[in-house]
């Protein structure tokens, strides 16, 4: 098979592995256009210092010796297959990278054999392309589930990041749904791989030529609505791998109905707004200083897909609002709707020179049309008159004062309360 349909059928066949960011446009080319976003190949992660990182998105190979029921590579299916050798995937990597199409390579693959067959071939590909190739772009490899820990670990000496893909969040669903594989078979690899890195920060720091394993750490993929786990366990799941694992991130894939079969849901399409309200929920995790158990219980086991968890949680805890902007800690500011961490920081070096008013916030970018509902300045309240959280959930949605009395006529009072004491 010639290169270039191999490339065309292993790049559309990798599009569903989301455990590195992508731009996920599908703008196509016109006459006398520049670019095309159409084609699969071609993603976009992220460094650590905010640049934008484009990498060469492919499968090594998309012949799976499992029958995954959510998988369009599955065994079962009949799809056009392909097998890259090492040497086609460098030459590919090579010569796109001098074209200055690419800045790295992002190599996945179906498991062609068994784990340890096709973890060999992604071990001499990334070997070939650093020793013989001399190619010292960014690489981020799949590690297979399954496979020896010795192939792993050579294969970590040479790629900047590794990710290990949970694809479904509780066991009962791999058994439903990927019965061939095994949850230990998954967190395996994962557990090595943190090991490893340990290890090899440790030796950094008193050897100063040791060498670096996976430096860019680990990440994974969950499949989001192939199951009926509800968010509260996938969130609790990820609070737990960032933990344990100390995993770079958890990315989540809205499922993507390609099969019929009685064990799956019947979607025509992907839940994308869960996907969505799943990574803020993340982001509050990493950064926000949130626990999973906050966010959501038992009583509310999945986000209000209307409104993002941040705003949810604030108004389901409406005992702690509103809160002075003076007064309070960075960890209670970033608790605020419409204030995030650069806003929080801002707040609190202001501070130090004044005390900040309404309009002093608006000028250091503190999202107001949020936050002014749940905080004071200088003691003086600019939300609503009234904390009713139903009534102010309705307004934050974009839905006005009639659009929420359309069914039922409430009274002026219930409304502003405040206007019944003002008015005594």
């Amino acid at each position: 098979m010639d290169i270039g349909d191999k490339l065309k059928i292993l790049s559309d066949a990798a599009k569903y592995d989301v455990s590195c960011s992508s731009s996920g446009s599908n703008r196509k080319n016109n006459k006398g256009g520049i670019g095309n976003a159409s084609i699969s190949g071609i993603c976009h992660s992220w460094s650590e210092d905010g640049r934008c990182i484009s990498l060469l998105k492919i499968l090594f190979t998309n012949h799976c010796v499992y029958d995954c029921l959510y998988c369009v590579n599955r065994s079962s299916n009949d799809v056009p297959r392909a097998l890259f050798t090492p040497s086609e995937v460098a030459d590919l990597t090579v010569n796109f990278y001098k074209r200055n199409y690419i800045e790295g390579l992002f190599l996945s693959s179906a498991v062609y054999q068994n784990p340890n067959v096709t973890m060999e071939l992604l071990l001499k590909t990334v070997q070939l392309l650093r020793e013989e190739r001399n190619f010292n772009g960014y690489i981020h490899l799949k590690a297979i589930p399954g496979a020896d820990s010795k192939i792993i670990s050579k294969a970590g000496m040479y790629v900047d990041r590794m990710s290990v893909n949970i694809e479904l969040p509780s066991e009962n669903g791999l058994k439903l749904l990927a019965p061939q594989k095994k949850k230990d078979a998954i967190i395996k690899p994962m557990a090595f791989i943190k090991e490893q890195r340990v290890q090899a920060i440790e030796e950094k720091n008193k050897f100063r030529f040791s060498k670096d394993f996976v430096p860019a750490g680990q990440t994974t993929q969950m499949i989001i609505g192939a199951t009926k786990d509800n968010d509260l366990s996938i969130i609790t799941l990820s609070e737990g791998l960032y933990k344990k694992y100390h995993l770079k991130r958890v990315y989540y894939s809205a499922y993507v109905p390609v099969s019929e079969n009685p064990y799956l849901p019947m979607i025509s399409m992907p839940p994308l707004i869960r996907e969505h309200r799943l990574y803020q929920a993340d982001w509050l995790l990493r950064f926000y200083g949130y626990k999973a158990n906050e966010l959501l219980d038992q009583a509310q086991a999945n986000f209000d897909l209307n409104l993002d968890p941040k705003c949810d949680w604030a108004l389901r805890n409406m005992n702690l609002f509103p809160i002075e902007i003076n007064k309070a800690d960075y960890y209670l500011l970033l608790r605020i709707p419409g204030i995030g961490v650069t806003s929080a920081k801002r707040i609190i070096a202001a501070r130090k020179f004044s005390i900040l008013d309404f309009e002093n916030l608006r000028k250091l970018g503190v999202v107001l049309k949020r936050a002014r509902h749940f905080i004071t300045c200088k003691g003086k309240y600019y939300g609503f008159h009234y904390m009713n959280p139903e009534l102010l959930k309705q307004h934050l949605v974009g839905q006005t004062i009639n659009q929420i009395t359309k069914d039922q006529q409430l009274s002026l009072f219930e409304l502003y309360p405040n206007l019944r004491r003002e008015g005594q």
